[in-house]
């Protein structure tokens, strides 16, 4: 099957299954569409028993599809920038502490835990996992999802603090997740002995470091461009211009194209860059634009996690190391908040109830299953890592998704807020 088709037939599964959920199931954006999208794979493979040719040509058309290098190479920057540009970076700013502490130290605490617990668990139920694979699936499972938690709160009152960490928090710890998973990929390929501590630290500087010195570069020549001409239509081609042109250069420059999407879409979505670089006329049209980016391809995407299901080896007979599993996942988690916010508490404009908030606010998605697939296939254990990283993330999105708002009311009532 051609591009232009197989591109074809996913933004129609999109837009159809986007109507289905708006006008009937009128669940938040990305967690109907992966339902729908889950239910429609569930039907396929039970009218495999039926039509068996029918299953096996849309299994064959969802293998055409390079999942990892769909998101990694062409949506993930798209999805970054758009996400980052409509965040407040100057109330960001005033969270800047808590959301580095938990990017940063929670992303690497929740590694090591996850990693830790899954050797332990799996080599308990007979399955013996190196433990550098283990780590290798904390890494990939640590870095949460803003996208499908955005439309949640965004209906409900929750302290601004708690949001910001959860969007912020989410947006910077995508960059540094992919920078551990690298870091960890190379010891696995290549045996800890072939690579030393400095080389490790030497890497994961480079990549993030030279990413948010990118990202500031990139955020300022978008701000200088757009601040010279009053055109809206050219001042939209420059922002597209600058985050696929720069991306594309990142990852040439083999530094973290993630992050410096992230600065950069802070850096120009920053109100004051913004009142000075654009007229009413520009701001409308580009925040309508990337609006759009951001509604057309987190449907893609959350189509692409529910049809991914035909592929993946997803063993129900699996199911309690799935549940144990997520159970790990949630609980490393809630510790890797715990643990920082505990120390660094009283620098820290959070309540008491933040690390929960964040721990169940904190959705994995696309980019974990992303980076799971990318895996070499030669690699022992690869099918086992992405199904239990294909059930965490289905866990996460519908499960934690459509609890999010009995949790916010529970913790937050809104007469605790007047």
């Amino acid at each position: 099957m051609d591009l232009f088709t197989l591109i074809t037939l996913l933004i129609v599964a999109s837009a159809l299954l986007a109507y289905l959920n708006t006008r009937w199931l009128k669940l938040p954006d990305a967690i109907g569409i992966m339902v729908l999208s889950l239910c429609f794979s569930l039907l396929l493979i039970g009218m495999n028993a039926v039509y068996p040719a029918s299953l096996t040509l849309v299994r064959q058309t969802v293998r055409e599809i390079d999942f990892g290098k769909a998101l990694f190479d062409v949506m993930l920057s798209f999805l970054l920038f758009a996400g980052a540009f409509h965040t407040d970076a100057a109330k960001l700013r005033v969270e800047r502490r808590s959301v580095m502490l938990f990017a940063f130290v929670g992303v690497l605490l929740s590694t090591v835990l996850v990693g830790t617990g899954v050797y332990y668990v799996t080599k308990f139920l007979g399955i013996n996992l190196p433990f550098t694979l283990c780590l290798l699936f904390g890494a990939l499972i640590s870095p949460t999802d803003p996208i499908a938690v955005l439309g949640i709160l965004a209906k409900f009152k929750l302290p601004e603090s708690v949001k910001l960490n959860i969007v912020g928090e989410s947006l910077f710890n995508d960059g540094v997740g992919v920078v551990v998973f690298a870091s960890i990929y190379q010891i696995v390929r290549n045996g800890a002995e072939s690579v030393s501590a400095g080389e490790i630290i030497w890497l994961f500087v480079e990549e993030a470091g030279g990413g948010v010195i990118f990202g500031i570069a990139l955020g300022y020549l978008m701000y200088w461009l757009l601040r010279s001409i009053n055109h809206y239509q050219t001042e939209v081609m420059i922002t597209v211009a600058a985050v696929m042109g720069g991306y594309l250069l990142a990852q040439s420059l083999h530094i973290s194209g993630p992050l410096a999407m992230v600065v950069a879409g802070l850096f120009v979505g920053d109100n004051n860059a913004r009142q000075d670089a654009m007229s009413q006329t520009t701001k409308r049209y580009v925040d309508g634009f990337w609006e759009l980016i951001d509604s057309i391809l987190n449907a893609l995407l959350f189509v692409l996690i529910g049809i991914e299901l035909l592929v993946i080896d997803f063993h129900i007979s699996y199911w309690t190391i799935y549940l144990v599993v997520i159970l790990i996942v949630l609980l490393s988690r809630y510790l890797a908040i715990l643990i920082p916010f505990t120390l660094a508490r009283r620098w820290l404009d959070l309540d008491s109830k933040a690390p929960l908030m964040l721990t169940w606010g904190g959705l994995r998605g696309g980019l974990s299953i992303a980076m799971a697939l990318s895996i070499d296939n030669s690699l022992p254990h690869k099918d086992f890592i992405v199904s239990i990283t294909y059930a965490v993330v289905l866990f996460s999105v519908i499960g934690q998704g459509l609890t999010m708002e009995r949790l916010i009311r529970r913790l937050y009532p809104p007469e605790e807020q007047v």
